[in-house]
């Protein structure tokens, strides 16, 4: 079963005095690109966040952020350095009268001086980063579960445009006899046109027409086709993270496909491999998203 690149997952738990939501999001990429947006009280898990994310994800351009509500939105008590503050305005005092400045603002400017106004630092508790773990883990299976959701109906669309693809093939199997005919009276109309039917040696005209007929043989292309196409649904079904796997497949289809046009050399034939082209195409857009 395949999974999408594409994602999304959130979760929340409210304690009553703080609400805790952690959202997962993301796009296709071929690699990881992980972007955090925590508050700076969590910024020593953002490690462990990223591995998390690393083992879990695996690819896409993901945003990972949490967020933190408190019921109390006042600011955390905020404290001054008497000392400090009191050796600032005596020094701002000294050099004021010794350049006989005015003195008025001299106790803003020291409240604004480094290390005056200290802030109480939130310090989080490892019973809080168990609950923000635990919500994090919870979004983070949405998130897997959105993926496997979108990946089922990629599967269900590949599956639905390989069958046309061997659909086409069949129908290639029965126009295919029907061109010797046609090729043979091409041939014979073209000989007797241009060097008259007497002038024609039939069994030299007979070894010719076996070996152009057999240049246009297409019989290996088909086995192969039909190999990979087998392959492609079988390479579905594994747990795996087969994107790359599946693109791989798609562009040896692609190769077969293409062989089948250059050696059709009939009208019915040739509209059948574009059809086939057509659905590939739309696989391998639809490949792009896969993991």
């Amino acid at each position: 079963m395949i999974k999408s690149m594409t994602g999304y997952g959130i979760a929340s738990f409210d304690s009553g005095s703080t609400k805790y939501t952690v959202e997962i999001k993301s796009l296709n990429s071929k690699f990881l690109e992980l972007s955090l947006r925590i508050p700076k009280s969590f910024s020593d898990k953002e490690f462990q966040l990223r591995n998390d994310c690393s083992k879990q994800i695996e690819r896409g351009k993901v945003n990972l952020s949490i967020n933190v509500e408190k019921a109390d939105t006042t600011v955390n008590a905020a404290g001054i350095d008497k000392d400090l503050l009191k050796h600032y305005y005596a020094q701002l005092k000294a050099v004021s009268e010794d350049l006989n400045e005015p003195t008025h603002n001299l106790l803003q400017i020291a409240l604004g001086l480094p290390e005056v106004v200290k802030y109480d630092e939130e310090i989080v508790s490892e019973d809080e980063w168990k609950i923000v773990e635990k919500t994090f883990k919870q979004a983070l299976a949405a998130f897997q579960q959105f993926r496997l959701d979108e990946g089922k109906i990629l599967e269900q669309d590949a599956k639905t445009r390989i069958g046309i693809i061997l659909k086409n093939l069949e129908l290639v199997e029965i126009e295919e006899p029907k061109r010797v005919p046609v090729i043979r009276e091409r041939l014979d109309q073209f000989l007797a046109e241009a060097v008259g039917r007497e002038a024609i040696d039939q069994n030299r005209f007979e070894q010719e027409l076996i070996y152009y007929i057999d240049k246009l043989d297409i019989t290996e292309e088909k086995i192969r086709l039909k190999a990979h196409c087998d392959y492609f649904i079988e390479t579905l079904k594994n747990d795996d993270a087969n994107g790359k796997k599946l693109g791989f497949i798609s562009q040896e289809i692609g190769r077969e496909v293409n062989t089948l046009g250059s050696k059709a050399n009939d009208a019915n034939m040739q509209k059948l491999v574009v059809g086939m082209k057509e659905e590939l195409e739309k696989i391998k857009e639809q490949l792009l998203n896969v993991l």
